[in-house]
């Protein structure tokens, strides 16, 4: 009886955290532009974007092990995608990849758990995970950056994450782009000769341009440079790469009429099919969380 009676008072216990973490991670889980990417794939399909999505939307990430697990009632889950059982989950952290000011060694969050063929709950007790979140209102407490923000800590997934983290954080690290600025193109002095130049818009207003060179009898050439100055040695960015990413899954599909208002007719054609050139030497973003 007393073994019974620890248990109930630790369940207790737990579910008295769950009113408060509860109405933090609804506020970042509610409908809206993210909503649909919450729903998502599987942790063993995501790509490079996917992974690089989640890392950049996470101040913290940590890896740990499953301890508690406890299955909300309706009246507690609050709104809950078809197909998802939201529980309550507390974790031994076995490591901070990344945040500043620590982290507790055991935590504690709310999760949507995706239910098997037969509407069953995962195996999740003592599976090492991966968590990309923010921390909650109380010592202890995380919040998971969106509803797919648990991944199984794979030894190949870890170093994958870690290999972007380690990207985002670099001094040099590209920038989030925002939109496209202004287009320039000259054309050459025989036909099928020309340069384009297209400047981007980033989040923290650091440069970013692309550049497109045509020669007769030659494939188009591109490059992207990080700065004022266009490196004559600036090369495209290799896939899988967070420039890559940052271009891929940033770059609006078509240039705007703002970008080449100043432009003569047959300027602004020969930007825009410059633009294509880039578009598509980069490929599809990748994304396989949400159909966007």
């Amino acid at each position: 009886m007393k073994k019974k009676s620890t248990l109930s008072a630790r369940k207790l216990a737990l579910l008295c955290l769950i009113s408060a973490v509860q109405s933090q991670i609804s506020a970042a889980q509610t409908p809206g532009a993210r909503t649909a990417a919450q729903l998502s794939q599987p942790a063993a399909g995501l790509s490079y974007a996917d992974i690089a999505d989640l890392a950049d939307m996470a101040p913290m990430v940590a890896q740990a092990r499953i301890g508690n697990i406890i299955k909300l009632r309706p009246e507690q889950a609050g709104t809950v995608p078809a197909g998802y059982q939201r529980v309550f989950v507390e974790a031994n952290v076995t490591a901070l990849i990344r945040g500043e000011g620590g982290i507790s060694p055991t935590v504690r969050y709310l999760y949507d758990a995706r239910l098997d063929a037969r509407g069953k709950l995962p195996k999740l007790k003592k599976a090492d995970v991966l968590l990309f979140a923010r921390k909650g209102a109380r010592p202890g407490e995380i919040q998971l950056v969106a509803r797919d923000a648990q991944i199984a800590a794979s030894a190949a997934e870890l170093e994958r994450v870690k290999a972007i983290l380690s990207e985002l954080v670099a001094n040099n690290a590209p920038p989030r782009i925002t939109g496209l600025g202004d287009a320039f193109h000259v054309a050459g002095t025989i036909a099928g000769e020309g340069e384009t130049q297209i400047f981007l818009r980033t989040e923290n207003g650091d440069p970013v341009s692309l550049s497109i060179l045509r020669r007769p009898g030659q494939a188009p050439r591109w490059a992207v440079a990080l700065g004022e100055i266009v490196d004559e040695a600036a090369r495209p960015p290799v896939r899988g790469s967070l420039l890559w990413y940052r271009l891929a899954c940033g770059l609006p599909p078509e240039l705007p009429a703002q970008s080449v208002r100043a432009l003569a007719a047959p300027d602004a054609e020969a930007a825009r099919a410059d633009y294509q050139v880039v578009l598509s030497a980069l490929g599809p973003c990748g994304r396989t969380r949400s159909a966007r």
